[in-house]
């Protein structure tokens, strides 16, 4: 397992949803070595661009977007599949979520605010 870090902008967004929302998702979120190296496209995806990988963890309603850099998960973005975003980018998907979502401005940038932000 991975030690797991938050910047400002995914605690926020972790700390807007109720605390039994917060502790289910939480604990669905585990990460560990094995979980990268077989992603399964249900529960995990890969994104790429310009070198970067990002990873995507399906939870219920929610997708966490994270990095892994010297054995911490670094979390992004925590979004909830509902939202204005998330719905732009599966409307026009004739691939998969992940390809579509690597090829999105808006979504990186999303994903750069979260990268920029100060980890907590």
């Amino acid at each position: 397992m991975f030690q797991i870090v938050f910047n400002e902008i995914s605690a926020a967004e972790i700390s807007a949803l109720g605390t039994l929302e917060q502790l289910e998702l939480l604990e669905e979120f585990k990460v560990s070595q094995k979980d990268l190296e077989t992603l399964n496209g249900e529960r995990f995806g890969k994104i790429e661009r310009d070198g970067k990988i990002l990873y995507r963890f399906r939870a219920k309603d929610y997708r966490i977007y994270f990095s892994v850099k010297e054995g911490s998960v670094i979390v992004h973005r925590v979004l909830h599949k509902g939202t204005f975003s998330d719905f732009l980018f599966r409307s026009k998907m004739p691939l998969g979520e992940d390809e579509e979502l690597a090829k999105s401005k808006h979504f990186w940038k999303l994903i750069d605010e979260g990268r920029n932000a100060k980890r907590l």
